[in-house]
């Protein structure tokens, strides 16, 4: 289950809470809690800090998940092991 799959069941669990089981809400509140325990902090400057939550605001994603995004990339570019893999049928546009 991802970050956001996570915060949306948060945020539906609250916007409905007179409906939502105990049992339901127990396993919402420990997942986020597990998730919160097995979060890592990735520290940055401050100006790096500063764009890089300006341009998570404008693409709509979270700080956490603009970091992925950027590493992703850069590591595509960067011809790292590939992060998508192309099935053997896929058109490759002339390259192989």
């Amino acid at each position: 289950m991802t970050t956001t799959d996570t915060a949306a069941l948060l945020e539906d669990a609250a916007d409905r809470i007179a409906e939502v089981s105990r049992a339901d809400l127990q396993i919402i509140l420990r997942r986020a809690a597990l998730r919160l325990r097995n979060a890592s902090a990735v520290s940055m400057e401050d100006d790096v800090e500063d764009a890089l939550r300006d341009l998570a605001g404008e693409l709509g994603m979270t700080r956490n998940d603009m970091i992925g995004y950027i590493v992703r990339e850069w590591m595509e570019k960067n011809t790292y092991p590939p992060v998508h893999a192309l099935d053997e049928d896929g058109d490759v546009d002339g390259e192989a």
